[in-house]
């Protein structure tokens, strides 16, 4: 089982899903990369087919194995299970420190020579993943190393396929493209001359305050939330059945819920508003190579061990030349419950719109910036073809 350029390598992922969208959103972004540009023969395994559907519609709910998009995709049932060496990837990734299948474990340990077997950890911008990147551990007799995506050289880098920057500078390319995509979501031309601003948040975001602050504001605001999402603030707001297609206007805002969208799809979204709002890792990602305006809602954790981390990322992406911190950072903090600003969403939305122009400036400079780290994909197949000749 040596890895090596010549011949692609065969490669299993493990993903329990734990937020909804986010996981098997990295995981099926990188399963399609490794495939599509690495010609790597994936497996996903996944635990809930139906999170995954709202992403990638081609998926049936009732099959224990299915092939999408050039990828094997399997039901990850339970823990049971007997398998052989023969029927093992040459890489084995478990996302989140997820538990495999004892037995496939088993038949890791059976193989000659091991398979590399990487833990793919969360996303951070804090200083110790550098030093965390890439150590081994050992495990059942094997090797297994942590593989962290970051925003530095010393990390694993970000995601990002070979052509996405072709693929948005071609839609936002002429007016056309985009408004033939927003009107198959039903975005009437007047709620395109509008700021559009896209949401994706977590139930517990101040979203009612945002709406008031929009509905009150001095211009005119499109917000495109999917189903779903803020359900309790939108049915409030539009009071009525929040389903996909509902809408309402009230004063300078209207408010328009959209089904969920395959994650092409959802980068055309990205990239035809003028704000975004993300939450979790993946649409975190996506935000930034769209190159426009976000507000980052993280993904609560303990102790309010969040913070930290959204600090972390702040102090690399919102701070001033004199280390204040700017408008979307004032707003990242305010949206996450860290820090509070008088007179909230009131005061930092009109502040975070005279800013636009130079956080489009350094949306482009943070991008060339990040491609300098390569991408995830390559990074994490380079690694294995590196640790496969040491085991």
């Amino acid at each position: 089982m040596s890895l090596s350029v010549q011949h692609p390598p065969s490669l299993a992922i493990f993903c329990k899903v734990v937020d909804n969208y986010g996981d098997i959103g990295i995981c099926w972004r990188l399963a399609r990369q490794l495939q599509r540009e690495h010609g790597v023969a994936v497996t996903l395994w996944v635990d809930d087919l139906v999170s995954f559907r709202r992403i990638c519609p081609e998926i049936d709910v009732a099959l224990e194995s299915q092939q999408a998009a050039g990828v094997t995709v399997r039901h990850w049932c339970d823990q049971d299970g007997v398998f052989a060496p023969e029927e093992i990837a040459d890489i084995v990734i478990e996302f989140f420190a997820c538990d495999i299948p004892p037995g496939y474990i088993a038949a890791m340990a059976q193989c000659a020579p091991h398979p590399v077997w990487l833990n793919l950890e969360g996303l951070t911008a804090e200083e110790w993943v550098e030093g965390c990147h890439t150590l081994p551990s050992s495990r059942h007799g094997m090797q297994k190393h942590f593989f962290f995506p970051g925003f530095t050289g010393k990390t694993g880098g970000l995601l990002r396929e070979a052509a996405l920057e072709q693929r948005r500078a071609a839609f936002q390319g002429g007016p056309a493209a985009v408004s033939a995509f927003l009107s198959q979501l039903g975005v009437t031309p007047a709620e395109m001359a509008a700021v559009k601003v896209s949401l994706f948040c977590y139930p517990h975001a101040p979203v009612a305050e945002l709406l008031a602050a929009w509905e009150e504001g001095s211009g005119p605001v499109t917000c495109l939330v999917p189903e779903g999402v803020a359900f309790d603030a939108v049915q409030a707001f539009i009071g009525d059945d929040a389903a996909a297609g509902a809408s309402r206007k009230r004063g300078n805002l209207t408010l328009r819920v959209l089904p969920f969208v395959p994650q092409d799809d959802y980068d055309r979204l990205l990239w035809a508003c003028d704000v975004n709002f993300v939450r979790g890792e993946d649409s975190f990602v996506r935000a930034q190579w769209a190159g426009k305006p976000f507000i980052w809602h993280i993904y609560p954790q303990d102790e309010n061990l969040h913070h930290v981390k959204l600090r972390a990322f702040l102090q690399r992406y919102a701070v001033d030349a004199d280390g204040t911190i700017d408008s979307v950072g004032a707003a990242s903090e305010h949206w996450n419950g860290g820090l509070s600003f008088e007179p909230g969403w009131a005061g930092l939305w009109p502040a975070l719109q005279a800013d636009m122009p130079r956080i489009a400036a350094r949306a482009s400079a943070w991008q060339v910036q990040m491609l300098e780290n390569g991408d995830l994909a390559s990074n994490l197949l380079a690694f294995a073809r590196s640790a496969s000749r040491t085991e």
